[in-house]
């Protein structure tokens, strides 16, 4: 029986493969480089992988008791519109986004641009493009995780935006990589 650290590194292994060989265009020179492939920065498989394992990662801390509610409030029930411990969260897709800052704006304005992406993938039949775009999504998601407190924002309202922003970016990472065969859901551990 596979260990949770074996389908990792095969999940890992997998996507970085099937990344690589779909990021680069069909006209391209293609180098086969494993030490390229399965880095961790960069544009390759692994570097979204860990992009949406990051995104993850805040959805659970958030979910931690005291992780979305006030200072006061350790359950975390003063975001949720709920009576308390135990009920389930709000899902954060729910929030309006509010941008207060300039990298929230850059990564909202790429997102919105998903659609258009993947009409234009299907018309060419150039999966690079895909690939492309969604390193940027990641690079500006970095950018933004960086420079904007997600769960440490001055107010509850900017933390639900900041949570609603991270929600869509999982949305839109999780589902491009899912149209390119990478795995990126939960077989794929934090670094």
């Amino acid at each position: 029986m596979p260990t949770s650290l074996t389908r990792s590194q095969k999940a890992v292994g997998i996507g970085a493969v099937k990344y690589a060989d779909l990021s680069t265009a069909r006209e391209s020179a293609y180098v086969f480089d494993w030490d390229r492939m399965i880095s961790f920065r960069g544009n390759t498989g692994p570097y979204l992988q860990y992009a949406t394992a990051r995104i993850r990662s805040i959805f659970r801390r958030a979910a931690q008791p005291g992780g979305l509610g006030d200072a006061g409030d350790p359950e975390g029930a003063g975001d949720r519109g709920d009576a308390g411990p135990g009920a389930a969260a709000q899902d954060p897709r729910s929030s309006a986004v509010a941008i207060t800052a300039d990298p929230e704006r850059a990564l909202a304005l790429r997102l919105l641009s998903f659609g258009a992406i993947l009409t234009l993938v299907g018309q060419t039949a150039e999966p690079h493009r895909l690939s492309a775009y969604l390193f940027e999504v990641a690079s500006l998601f970095t950018t933004f995780y960086e420079q904007c407190p997600v769960l440490k924002a001055e107010t509850s309202s900017l933390r639900a935006s900041r949570l609603a922003l991270a929600a869509l970016t999982q949305d839109v990472l999780s589902t491009g990589l899912g149209l390119l065969g990478v795995p990126c859901g939960a077989n794929v551990t934090e670094r």
